[in-house]
C-alpha cells in the first residue's frame, strides 16, 4: 500500500506532551506491542524484564547531548541564536542561526570569553558554516545550553533529565529519548537476566525535528555513527545463532540497519541518512524500545514499518485513550 503524509497524522492534546520525566525514570508506563497481534499490554517500564530472554543482545546509543544552543552578538550588538549541529573539522561547525538573514557571509559573531566565529558559507539545508577563532567545545558548558525540543518548556528539571544515565560520547543536539527510561539499577537487572548490553554512538542532529512535507521527496539529514568492534561482534553472533537483537531507540535502529552489510554488522565509523518507512525490511532488529512520536514524523513512519501500519495506529489510539504521556520525556513502547 502506498501511504501519504496524512496517514501519519493524529490529534494530540497539548496537555499530553510530557514536560517532565517520570520519577524514578523507570516508573513510566510501558505499552507492549506485538506485531500483528490484536492484544496490547499495558505495563510499567520495569516490567520490560519479563519480555527479555537469556542470550538477547540489547543495544543502546551512548551519545551525549552537548550544550549546543548559544547566544552570539553581531558587531552592531544584535543578538543571534546559534544552534551548533556538527563539527565538520577542528574549529569549524555547521549551525542554524536565528535570525539567519541578518548575518552575512563573511560576517563575525562574538560568543564571549574572547571567542568569535566567521560565517563562511551556506549549506543546502540552510545551515551556516562557522569557523571559530578557537575550539568552542571546552567552553560549551559555560557559554551554551542544552537545546531542548521545541515542545518542552525550558526548565532546570527538564535539562537535568534530558540525558541518559549511560551517555558517554559528546556530540548530539537531541537525546536518544528511549534510553531516558533506564536507571543504573535497571541496567544491572537486565544483565542479570542473561541479556548482553552493548553500545554504539549516533550523534543526533537537528534533522530529527525537520518536518516532513512530502513522503516521496523527503531527505534525511546525514548523521555520523560509530559501532565498536565488541558491539559488531556480539550483534553478528546473535543474528547467526538466531538470538534476538533489541534496539533501544530509533537512532539505534537506524544505526544497526545502516551498518549491516554482507551478513554482518560492520564495526567503525560511518554516516547514515537512512529513511525507514512502511514497505522497508529490517535485517537486524527483532524488538525495540521507543517513545511516542510526533505526528507526520519520520520516527512514526519507522515504527509503522516495523510493527505494521494498522498495529501502529491501534497502539497510538490506545495510548491516547489511556492517558500515556507523549514525546521525549513521556512514556515508552516495547515493539516485538
Amino acid at each position: 500500500m502506498r501511504y501519504t503524509l496524512e496517514d501519519f497524522d493524529f490529534e494530540l492534546p497539548s496537555e499530553r506532551i510530557a514536560q517532565t520525566g517520570a520519577e524514578p525514570r523507570d516508573s513510566s508506563k510501558l505499552l507492549v506491542v506485538r506485531k500483528h497481534a490484536a492484544a496490547l499490554e499495558h505495563r510499567v517500564f520495569t516490567d520490560l524484564l519479563e519480555y527479555l530472554r537469556p542470550g538477547d543482545v540489547m543495544v543502546f546509543n551512548q551519545t551525549r547531548v552537548i550544550p549546543a544552543r548559544l547566544t552570539a552578538h553581531k558587531p552592531t550588538g544584535g543578538a543571534v541564536e546559534v544552534l551548533l549541529l556538527r563539527e565538520l573539522e577542528h574549529g569549524v561547525w555547521s549551525a542554524f542561526l536565528k535570525p539567519a538573514k541578518r548575518v552575512q557571509i563573511g560576517g563575525t559573531l562574538g560568543f564571549g570569553a574572547g571567542i568569535s566565529a566567521t560565517v563562511e558559507r551556506i549549506l543546502e539545508d540552510g545551515a551556516r558554516v562557522l569557523r571559530f577563532t578557537e575550539d568552542i567545545k571546552p567552553h560549551l558548558e559555560t557559554l551554551g545550553a542544552v537545546p531542548l525540543p521545541p515542545y518542552i518548556a525550558d526548565s532546570l528539571e527538564a535539562w537535568a533529565r534530558y540525558q541518559t544515565v549511560y551517555a558517554k560520547d559528546a556530540g548530539s543536539v537531541a537525546a536518544p529519548t528511549a534510553g531516558l527510561h533506564f536507571t543504573e539499577a535497571l541496567l544491572e537487572r537486565v544483565r542479570l537476566t542473561g541479556v548482553q548490553t552493548q553500545f554504539l554512538t549516533l550523534h543526533v542532529g537537528a534533522g530529527t525535528f525537520k518536518p516532513v512535507t512530502d513522503l516521496s521527496t523527503h531527505t534525511m539529514h546525514s548523521e555520523v555513527y560509530d559501532v565498536p568492534l565488541e558491539t559488531a561482534t556480539a550483534v553478528t553472533a546473535a543474528k547467526l545463532e538466531g538470538r534476538r537483537v533489541i534496539a533501544v531507540g530509533t537512532t539505534t535502529v537506524r544505526t544497526l540497519e545502516s551498518a549491516w552489510r554482507g551478513g554482518a554488522l560492520q564495526a567503525g565509523a560511518g554516516e547514515t541518512a537512512i529513511f525507514i518507512q512502511p514497505g522497508d525490511d529490517f535485517s537486524v532488529v527483532d524488538a525495540m524500545v521507543t517513545n511516542f512520536h510526533l505526528p507526520k514524523s519520520t520516527l512514526l513512519m519507522l515504527i509503522a514499518a516495523f510493527a505494521g501500519y494498522d498495529t501502529m495506529r491501534a497502539a497510538y489510539r490506545s495510548a491516547l485513550e489511556r492517558d500515556y504521556r507523549f514525546y521525549s520525556l513521556g512514556d515508552a513502547m516495547l515493539l516485538i
